[in-house]
């Protein structure tokens, strides 16, 4: 990607403000999208990022100028703007947002109508080639208008767990300084839970750095508070963090320990196949058999497909799936379009809670005890074929070999998952075991032995 424009990436649009994104090329790219999608009304939000309006103003002049109708969503989080194309039948949407990026990020998450993805394959490639080029085929005057979203999404949030389903359990809630704060501001009044807020500020200064829970030192605040409460003698029930765009969402067990985003996907299958057996559940190659252990149990049908967010979207819209989870902490819902969400997964697992009786800790414990995981770990290399291709070498003669992303070995008492980055030079790594922690250790060691060395 970029071959024209650094900051077009395989799935999104991000880069450094203003040196790679700016408001010039943010107006080139509202004219790209309009000639692309020939789309008449497009939604669009932005989330903390100071550079955020700014964007999004010169965004409308171009959309407007191509005589595209423009509704501003002002500031919200990516599952929003999602959620406003799709229920409202807009031809499509952009969210202004660079994730877990540094401060001097900004970038753009593209969807056309019914929230179906633009990525490099759908339509990305040619809105960078036309923003490009400059050659517009569209000239107009379209409108602009503010419409505030809020309350809508939270009635379509409150379709898919109902309240009452809910006990009132004590939570940690961690923005992180994000938009996650202002969502949870309308939605926790229609629900039973007791509520703590932590960093809940909206600031897009980043005071406490960039929110990113998957980073031990981006989550360490949220695990000392939950632990202190609990030798305190007044434990939470769990613990949730968002990223700054909260389109992923994190866990934290009653005493306070961070929960691998491989088993939150076992948890929310558990949680929807409780409710609903027999649906599809599409979970990514990376780490697997927890998953297909609690989706057979339940009665559901497994499907793998290759991750990233548009591979996933695609597979769940043709399988009629009804979750699909990727170890990231992307968790994707057929009642949201199959668009990923940060607040589905909280209703979700408060409920599942609210009903099993039982602790997240002890809900968690059984899948971590059974399938324990090395995490994902990244290695920077100077050439990502030629690692796989001499770890292939050695482990394929020991094991079931897959290539549906990167290179998976199953070697029946453990299996490892080694993927190349779409960007870096890096190569990541997940190795999980059939019960034996001394064994994944033992085996995640020797791989990065190989794959380092």
């Amino acid at each position: 990607m970029g071959q024209y424009l650094p900051c077009f990436k395989a799935y999104d649009v991000r880069g450094k403000v203003p040196s790679e994104l700016n408001p010039d090329i943010a107006y080139r790219i509202g004219r790209a999208y309009a000639d692309q999608t020939q789309a008449q009304t497009v939604c669009v939000g932005y989330d903390i990022r100071l550079s955020g309006p700014e964007l999004y103003d010169a965004l409308a002049r171009g959309l407007n100028d191509a005589g595209v109708d423009v509704i501003h969503l002002g500031m919200v989080g990516t599952e929003m703007v999602y959620f406003a194309t799709a229920f409202y039948g807009y031809d499509g949407g952009v969210m202004i947002t660079a994730s877990h990026n540094p401060p001097e990020y900004n970038g753009m998450k593209m969807v056309r109508s019914e929230s179906r993805p633009i990525s490099g394959d759908t339509g990305l490639l040619d809105i960078e080639k036309r923003a490009s080029d400059q050659q517009w085929e569209r000239t107009g005057s379209g409108t602009r208008r503010d419409q505030n979203v809020y309350e809508d999404f939270i009635q379509h949030l409150l379709g898919i767990v109902r309240p009452s389903d809910l006990e009132s359990l004590k939570i940690l809630a961690d923005p992180g300084n994000g938009a996650a704060g202002l969502a949870m501001d309308v939605l926790a009044p229609h629900l039973p839970l007791q509520i703590e807020k932590l960093r809940w500020e909206a600031d897009g200064t980043f005071p406490n750095g960039v929110p990113n829970p998957i980073l031990d030192e981006a989550r360490a605040v949220t695990e000392e508070t939950m632990r202190k409460a609990a030798g305190e003698g007044h434990a939470f029930d769990f613990g949730v963090a968002w990223d700054g765009d909260y389109d992923r969402c994190f866990f934290f067990d009653e005493a306070g320990n961070f929960i691998e985003g491989y088993y939150i996907v076992g948890l929310l299958a558990q949680a929807i196949l409780h409710k609903d057996p027999s649906q599809a559940i599409v979970y990514d190659p990376r780490l697997t058999w927890n998953t297909l252990d609690i989706v057979a149990r339940a009665g559901g049908r497994a499907v793998l497909c290759k991750s990233g967010h548009a591979f996933i979207k695609e597979k769940m819209r043709l399988e009629d799936a009804v979750y699909g989870g990727e170890m990231s902490a992307h968790h994707y819902f057929r009642d949201h379009w199959y668009c990923d969400s940060g607040m589905i997964p909280l209703i979700l697992v408060a409920r599942l809670v609210s009903q099993s009786g039982r602790t997240l800790g002890d809900l968690v414990g059984e899948m971590i005890a059974n399938y324990p995981c090395s995490g994902e770990i990244n290695s920077t290399v100077s050439d990502v074929k030629a690692t796989l291709e001499k770890v292939e070498a050695v482990y394929g003669p020991l094991g079931t070999v897959d290539h549906v992303d990167g290179l998976s070995i199953d070697c029946g008492a453990w299996r490892f998952n080694l993927r190349g980055s779409n960007t870096e030079p890096v190569i990541r790594l997940n190795v999980e075991s059939r019960g034996d922690h001394g064994l994944m250790q033992e085996k995640t060691q020797e791989l990065l032995a190989i794959i380092r060395g």
